[in-house]
């Protein structure tokens, strides 16, 4: 910008003459060059306007004159015109839109529905370059980019960036006004098995349907967005009782739990809610969201279909659960873990037959950790593949060094039974210790059974071949135990340790047993009972016929 163009916009706020619209030899009639030019500019789908050192209007292509026009300006386009526009386009002042223009993303201006942007440009000896283009299409589809980045695109709720903008405004009101809110967090139960039986289509029409019953039941100022998968949030505004935030975590689980028909398949499912409510529980957005997600993991903990609101004490149990998860990651490197060993005793002749590994964590200041506090964990974090690992080649290791015929047996969780290393992860350790694959016994749950039938059957087998010895654990707590007889030969078949605890307090324990080892017999499998630990419960076992 020359000095004496600085000095004419320095005078732009008050009243200026009008300047001679296009005076000079770019508009004279004899220029033959400039003529050209005038036409080359013409043709430039940019508007260009020249504003000579002396503050006047040279020269205006005929896009910048006919996006004028549109914009309202009559006359010819004068300083103080142009001026005069932006003033009223922008709402900012005069020094304001000379130093946007100044600046390298120059200046936006609304102009009677249209948006122009406006960039300055220095023209050594000759002034300034005013380029006006129309960028209203562009706003408008920049805007609604801006709009679908913030939706879910398969439901068409807002997305986690969209309900974070709804959470700081609620947030926002709390401050001003006192009005508090509530957080809702949503998880779908028993939703994965939809997606894995049916497709993924009928998993998505399903998401589809959720979101429709939760944009019914809240109320015009509260949102429900999609943050993922198959969790949904719901905000619910105005909130100044707990009681509200209940009635509707209430509806939440009952209307998101009622049957739903999709293709011709009746499909049920269930609603998790964590409910955290601000301010009590947070004034910010992520505090708000990381409370609500401890209470609904305290949900999923009671049982699923039901809804918990934030507790301090869940902070403290969390914070105590990430501290044993980050022990606990460390363990196998420290070599904590050690392995004790049951006994199983053949009852014909009280003989030792072999006995159970049973993994111990021994803390350096936790002390002796019990395995119900730290294998749900290791199972929940994917701990469990290498840590099964790890037991199976120390009980392989120590029982290479036992008496013949000593056998020991590794409980194998279903996660790593659904690892495709298992049956190299036992060769490995057969070979390396020079353990007989008899003397080696993998003891599995229905729950392994459950998982893919078909897979587990192929690796039950594969291990069969090997000469390994599988038996049933727990028999009898689960659903389809007489099925999976039926389609495994099984070695052996645990009886769970409730039902020997209950013969003494409970008339059917007896009989429990008796049918459960009269079914190993006439199937030709070993029966044992688990947790014998009186002269008491041996006798009767005994006498049921247990082996």
């Amino acid at each position: 910008m020359t000095a004496s163009l600085s000095a004419a916009l320095r005078v732009m706020p008050d009243p200026l003459p009008d300047p001679s619209p296009c005076s000079g030899p770019v508009c004279g009639p004899d220029a033959t060059a400039p003529q050209r030019l005038a036409r080359g500019l013409d043709a430039v789908r940019h508007g260009v306007l020249l504003v000579d050192p002396d503050g006047r209007v040279a020269h205006g292509s005929a896009p910048a004159l006919a996006l004028l026009r549109r914009s309202g300006l009559s006359g010819a386009p004068t300083v103080r015109r142009l001026l005069r526009l932006a003033r009223a386009g922008t709402g900012l002042g005069a020094w304001e839109i000379v130093a946007r223009l100044r600046g390298p993303l120059g200046l936006d201006v609304a102009l009677d529905g249209h948006r122009v942007q406006v960039e300055m440009h220095s023209v050594p000896g000759e002034g300034v370059a005013l380029v006006l283009e129309d960028v209203s299409a562009r706003r408008a589809a920049e805007s609604r980019a801006h709009d679908l980045a913030r939706l879910d695109p398969l439901t068409g709720l807002p997305n986690r960036l969209k309900l974070r903008e709804h959470l700081d405004a609620a947030l926002a009101r709390l401050e001003h006004n006192a009005e508090g809110c509530a957080v809702l967090l949503v998880d779908l139960d028993r939703f994965k098995p939809v997606n894995d039986t049916l497709g993924h289509p009928v998993g998505d029409a399903l998401l589809q349907k959720v979101a429709d019953r939760l944009r019914a039941m809240v109320r015009a100022g509260d949102t429900v967005a999609r943050i993922g998968g198959d969790e949904f949030v719901v905000l619910q505004a105005g909130v100044s009782t707990p009681g509200e935030a209940q009635a509707l975590a209430r509806r939440v689980v009952d209307l998101v739990g009622r049957t739903y028909m999709i293709e011709g398949q009746l499909l049920s499912i269930g609603a998790s809610v964590g409910v955290a409510l601000a301010p009590a529980d947070g004034q910010d957005a992520d505090r708000l969201l990381k409370n609500a997600d401890l209470a609904l993991y305290r949900a999923k903990l009671d049982g699923r279909s039901t809804f918990r609101f934030f507790e301090p004490a869940m902070d403290a149990r969390m914070q105590a659960r990430r501290r044993l998860e980050l022990d606990m990651r460390q363990a196998l490197a420290r070599r904590e873990f050690e392995l004790h060993y049951q006994p199983q005793l053949n009852l014909a002749d009280e003989r030792l037959v072999g006995c159970e590994a049973l993994i111990r964590w021994r803390h350096p200041e936790r002390g002796l950790v019990s395995p119900l506090d730290f294998i749900p964990l290791a199972e929940e974090i994917g701990l469990i593949v290498p840590i099964g690992e790890w037991v199976i080649r120390q009980a392989c290791r120590d029982a290479a060094g036992w008496p013949q015929p000593l056998a020991v047996a590794v409980n194998v969780s279903p996660a790593q039974f659904k690892s495709d290393r298992l049956v190299e992860t036992i060769v490995s350790a057969l070979a390396n210790t020079g353990l007989p694959a008899a003397r080696l016994e993998i003891e599995i749950t229905e729950g392994v059974l459950l998982q893919d039938n078909e897979k587990t059957l192929h690796t039950l087998h594969r291990l069969r071949d090997l000469g390994v010895r599988v038996s049933m654990d727990d028999f009898g707590t689960g659903y389809s135990s007489l099925s999976y007889l039926r389609a495994f030969p099984f070695d052996k078949i645990k009886i769970d340790r409730s039902f020997v605890a209950d013969m003494e307090a409970k008339a059917d324990g007896e009989a429990i047993i008796r049918a459960i080892a009269g079914l190993g017999r006439s199937l030709g499998m070993t029966t044992v009972a688990e947790g014998v630990e009186t002269a008491e419960q041996l006798r009767r076992i005994r006498a049921e016929g247990c082996t």
